[in-house]
Parts: structure tokens; sequence; C-alpha cells
């Protein structure tokens, strides 16, 4: 079996490689029967014994103009063109027309020079006679390819045929297991010198990785494939952006991290995401520093099942806790979250709580019954502009009442430490989301003064690349529908970081901090939203244009720009670079408190937005509406 798989994979890859060059070697072909057929036809007519020797003189020469007036009828009706692996009855007629209109102008010709000793038996037969072996040859391609297709990929899917960019111990991996998948390899590309011309596992390192856009290599591929996991990122963003402009699919081995954690196989390629474009090296950890924090303990985590507390969840149990709560409104969520680490960790002691923290009782009794050492608190309402209006009662009393609630009852139950997943929307808020988050801020910095045992954090951060409700999943629905992508003005731009980057830095937030302190992440340069749609629709191997932007406008409470996050006028260094301490305002008071907690605590639903808003700015004073 593996000869035979050897073989066919060699076949196609010979095949593939002389795709580019297909209507050039299909008019060679085709020249080539002509000729043939025109001998045969003789052989026919004339016999054994006298299909040479019984011919005129200038049979060559009239051999040669028919060969000739068959190439350009050929050209003439778009033959070359045609894909011989999807030859068929359209292909049939196509042939059939151009046999005919080319035998028929032989004839003609041949009557006209008055060439008398070319049989006309043979100028009538040969038309005939070409057109069973030109569609012949064709069928029998046609065949040789769905067969080496059927042994290649065990169905009738296509063989998808790669140029992998990266001749390291990345790609070794990668070719010693992907063929089982369908997958062909044309070519490797390496920027290293020492590499080219070297073949590893019978693939020649056909050139560097700007050679990627070369027609002898690219000729062929259906794909091109990033396998620089250890790569700086800049190298990385570079061979990104380099396949990307090649317009075929570009795909990725998993990242160091997917590798590392054993969420991924070197040889399950997957689609290049925007986290792979951010052009920032992976965050270094104080590794034992979280792990004194975390190893053995037992931790809480609230909206489990989210994008953030889920990964959160996969981050915690690798340090090895004793136990891990967690606590989910959503059942399905709630589930998915719990199989997951079942399946990555099955020797991890999991609780898993359906419960809501807008409910003080279920969160106490979860924190009372388990006694977290650390709680780590991501429930929260997120969508800006769904939380504005109709909901924004909701989003105070899930973020602002919620996170009182989940910190309250971790400093009844005696955790060591409380943290709580902030935004760059709570600077100088604009919306209602935003100034909850900054409410919840405020709570904290107000029970921080109270003499609790507990630590309080908050760690704020931008928008998380892939997290539900992010600009990223609505922009792949788009472009696979094709288009329009929906983008709300040409200057928006945003900070982003990735949902794994995001979860590790809240743990070390987590190790660092003093009771009080608000935490905000380097997130980088700030990203077009624009330049990140163009981004996807090159990536899913479109060309610029093809794809169309739109621009929608700015929706209520949204802004046009986040303010830094890190910016060394309004934050302190912490004993981490890519952590910073917001200065803040002093912790507001008891009364503050007093009176936020009366307002939230009174079964209001029916309060309309504006009334909303109108009161919150009272509590946040840099809160600004728009």
């Amino acid at each position: 079996m593996t000869t035979t798989l050897s073989f066919w994979h060699r076949l196609d890859r010979f095949l593939a490689r002389l795709r580019p060059h297909r209507q050039p070697l299909s008019l060679a072909v085709d020249a080539l029967i002509v000729a043939t057929s025109w001998n045969i036809t003789y052989l026919f007519r004339l016999g054994f014994e006298r299909w040479i020797t019984a011919r005129p003189s200038y049979d060559l020469a009239v051999m040669g103009g028919v060969v000739a007036v068959y190439l350009v009828v050929f050209v003439a009706l778009g033959i070359p063109r045609g894909m011989w692996r999807f030859s068929g009855f359209a292909e049939v007629k196509r042939l059939t027309v151009a046999c005919g209109v080319a035998g028929a102008v032989c004839a003609v010709v041949v009557s006209m020079a008055q060439l008398s000793q070319v049989p006309r038996a043979v100028l009538a037969l040969h038309p005939v006679i070409t057109l069973m072996a030109v569609f012949g040859v064709r069928i029998l391609y046609r065949m040789v390819y769905e067969q080496a297709r059927s042994r290649i990929t065990g169905n009738d899917t296509e063989v998808r045929r790669a140029v992998v960019m990266g001749a390291g111990e990345a790609a070794k991996r990668l070719l010693a297991t992907i063929h089982q998948q369908g997958w062909i390899v044309l070519a490797l590309l390496d920027d290293d010198p020492a590499k080219l011309g070297a073949r590893i596992g019978g693939v020649e390192v056909a050139g560097t990785l700007a050679d990627v856009a070369r027609s002898d290599v690219i000729g062929g591929a259906t794909h091109v494939i990033v396998a620089l996991p250890g790569s700086s990122a800049a190298r990385r963003r570079r061979a990104v952006d380099l396949a990307s402009a090649c317009g075929l699919p570009v795909l990725t081995v998993p990242s160091v991290s997917e590798l590392q954690d054993g969420s991924a196989r070197i040889e399950r390629v997957r689609n290049i995401e925007p986290e792979d474009l951010l052009g920032r090296d992976p965050v270094v950890l104080d590794e034992s520093g979280i792990s004194g924090l975390l190893s053995g303990k037992t931790v809480l985590v609230t909206g489990a099942g989210g994008s953030i507390g889920s990964e959160l969840c996969r981050q915690l149990a690798r340090y090895g806790p004793s136990r891990l709560v967690l606590f989910e409104q959503s059942e399905l969520a709630l589930y998915q979250i719990e199989q997951q680490l079942a399946e990555l960790h099955p020797h991890l002691p999991l609780v898993r709580l359906i419960g809501d923290v807008k409910q003080l009782a279920q969160i106490e009794h979860a924190c009372h019954t388990h006694r977290p050492h650390l709680v780590l608190h991501a429930a929260a309402y997120k969508h800006v502009p769904l939380m504005e209006d109709e909901n924004a009662w909701m989003a105070l009393q899930n973020n602002t009442l919620g996170t009182f609630h989940a910190a309250t009852a971790a400093a009844r139950s005696g955790a060591e430490r409380f943290v709580l997943i902030s935004t760059d929307k709570a600077v100088n808020p604009t919306n209602v989301m935003g100034a909850s988050k900054r409410a919840a801020e405020m709570v904290l910095s107000h029970l921080a003064t109270q003499g609790h045992a507990t630590r309080f954090a908050a760690v704020r951060f931008g928008n998380v690349l892939g997290s539900s409700g992010s600009v990223i999943p609505k922009f792949k629905e788009q472009i696979a529908k094709g288009g329009p992508v929906t983008v709300t003005h040409p200057e928006i731009t945003r900070y982003f970081m990735t949902i794994p980057e995001a979860a590790r830095l809240v743990l070390q937030a987590a190790a660092l901090a003093e009771s009080g302190q608000v935490y905000v992440l380097d997130m980088g340069e700030p990203v077009k939203i624009v330049d990140l749609a163009r981004d996807l629709i090159r990536l899913s191997g479109h060309r610029d244009g093809e794809i169309p932007i739109v621009f929608s406008g700015l929706r209520p409470g949204e802004k046009l720009y986040e303010e830094l996050l890190a910016d060394a006028d309004d934050t302190l260094a912490s004993r981490h670079p890519r952590l910073r301490i917001a200065k803040l305002q002093e912790p507001a008071g008891d009364a503050w408190m007093a009176e936020m907690l009366a307002w939230l605590t009174t079964v209001n639903y029916t309060m309309v937005p504006a009334a909303c808003r109108k009161a919150l700015k009272g509590f946040v004073p840099e809160y600004e509406a728009r």
C-alpha cells in the first residue's frame, strides 16, 4: 500500500508541475495525435505492404500542413483551454466541430492544389480517426487523474496540492503525515541558503519565501501552507503577506501554544486567523509565580463557558489546581467547556455549576461550599450596541452589581485574590457597557479599602480576536456569502489581542496584583478594522475587489478610536513589561457605594434607557453618552 500510494503521489505531483503549461502542452500533444492519425489513416487505406511506399513524395509536406490547419482551428475554438481532467460530453461536441472544420479545410485545400496522389479516403477518414484519438487521450487522462485522486484521498474529493513555506522541523513533521489526509506537497520554501536545493521527505526546497509568487513554484498548487510556528512574529507575518498575494487560500500549521497544550497536532493545518497577523511575539510569563498562585489551589471562574472564561480555564488547568469550579449561566457553554477540559485534563477535578452572578445567594453558595483561593470574574454582558438601549439596565445589573456580588462572596469565603476582567471601554466610557465596567472597577476599589483579607484587582484589555460577538466571525460569514463585508467607518481602529494572550496576562496580573490595582495590558499598535477585513478577504483566496467592503456608520455609543491602554502618562510600570498599573482617582467613598447599591438593587426593569444613562452619569463622572 505504501509503494502504491507513493507512486500515485509522485504521479499527481508530476501532473501538477505540468499544469501551468497546460495550453502549449495540449497543442503539442494534439499535433502529435493529428500526425499519428494521418499515418494510421494511410495504414487503413493502403495496408501494411504499401502504407509507406505508395505515398506521394510530397506527403510529408501535406501532413505538416494538415497539422498546422488543425492547430489553428483548435486555437480558434479554444480547445487548448479545456481541462482534460473534466473532459465530458461538452468536450466531445467541441472536438467534433473542430475536427470537422479542420478536416473540411484540409480536403478543400488539397483538392484546390490538385494534389491528386493523396487518397480521397485518407482525407475523409482522417478527421474521424483524429477525433477518436484526441478525445481518447483526454478520457485516458481523466481516468488516470481520477484513479490517482481516489488512491490519494480515499474518495472522490479533489486532491489538495500545497506549497509549504518553511523547511524546518515543523515542515519535516508535516510532510511525514499530511499525505495521509489527501495532500500533495509540491515544493518547500525557506530563506536559509543552506537548505536551497535540499530535499525533505522527497520534496525539494525550491527557493526562498519570496519565491512563492513564481509561476514555476506556485503552478498547480491549490493552497499555500505556512509552517513557521517557531519563527518570530514578524517573519510569520511576512510569510502570510507573501502567500496571500498569490490569490490562493492560505493555511498554517498550529501555533506553538496550540502544539504545547495538546489542542492540535502539526498535521492539522488550519485557516490563517487574524491572531496570526498581530505581529507580536508570545507573552513570556513568570511561570514560577503563576504556578505558586495556582498549583494545588481551588480556583473559581465565573462566566467559565464564555470566550475569555473558557480560555482562562484551559490555561488554569496547565498549572495543576486541586479543583476548578466552573460557574456559568449558559447550560450549553458550561457543557462545552466541561467536555473540553475533561478531554484535555482528565485527572483535573471539575465542579460544574449553573449560576447567575446577578443572584447574590447563588454565587455566595458556590464560594462558601468550595472555598476558592482565587476567583476570576469573567461573567459579563459585553456587546456595546446591544447593551446601549433596551438592555442598559441589565448591563448594569450583570456587569456592576454582579461584580459586587462575586467580589463580596469571594471576600466572605476567605478567597486570597479576586480578579475582574475589565475592558478598554471603561476608559472615558461613551457607552453603557463601558460605564458599567468602570463602575465595577470603582466597586472593587472601594472594597479594597474595607479591610478584607482578599486582594481585589481588575485587568483591562481591548478587543479579543475570536471572542463571541467580535467582528471576525461576522466578517468570515459575510465573506463566505460573497459579501459585502460591512465596516462601520473607514477610519475606525481598535486594539486587538488573542484570547490565549489575554488569558495568560490575566493570570500574570493575578500573580502580581496588590489590592485595589487596575492593570492594563500592552495591546501593541491599534489596527484599522478595514485593513483587518481586507486581510481576511485575501486570506480566503479572493483578490482585491472581488468582495466589496461597505461602510455602515458608527453605532450608538461607539468610538472611532479607543484610548491608549498603556500610555506612560496614565499608567505606572509593573513587574511585567506587558502589564501596567492604571493611575486612578481616589476610591469612591461609603456614600457613593451605598447609593450605587441602593439604585442597583431596586427592581426597576421598566426604566427607560435615557433615564438609566442619566443616572449612570451621576455615578461614573467620566461617562459621556453618545
